[in-house]
């Protein structure tokens, strides 16, 4: 082989190189974000529970004695606390926001127009319902944190 084929195998071969590190970067990086992507809520509670169940399968009753079984039952319990509080939390929005399209659709209804002479709608009678103030009429009904907190309570 003379000088001029060896350079060209070597030039060759550095092209490859280059070629397949730059394939292999490529594929790591879609590695990595398929792996973020992978782990799901569900797939690490998943996860855990395995885990959890292999490691207490290697360890029968040494791992809930005593002081473990109480923080396991603290760790549990605040678990289940912070789930119904979401819960709770989510329920006394979408109370709120009814509460808050119920007293605007009230306030179109109760408002009188303008010039009764001008006006294009007739002006509709407040319902027995909606006949007093806003405070009247949600006076009995709780507010939304009131709700949240009973539903938390139970």
């Amino acid at each position: 082989m003379n000088y001029k084929q060896l350079q060209r195998q070597v030039d060759i071969a550095e092209r490859r190189v280059e070629s397949r590190g730059e394939r292999t970067r490529e594929q790591w990086a879609a590695l990595k974000l398929d792996w973020r992507e992978g782990w799901t809520p569900a797939r690490i509670i998943a996860a855990g529970l395995v885990s959890g169940f292999i490691s207490g399968r290697a360890e029968p009753l040494r791992a809930l004695s005593g002081p473990r079984l109480l923080q396991m039952i603290g760790a549990v319990s605040g678990l289940f606390a912070s789930v119904q509080a979401t819960v709770a939390a989510e329920t006394a929005q979408g109370a709120a926001d009814t509460a808050e399209g119920v007293v605007a659709d009230g306030a179109v209804e109760n408002a009188a127009p303008a010039d009764p002479a001008q006006s294009q709608f007739d002006y509709v009678r407040p319902s027995a319902r909606q006949s007093g103030t806003p405070d009247e009429v949600f006076q009995t009904e709780p507010r939304p944190a009131e709700a949240a907190t009973e539903i938390s309570e139970r």
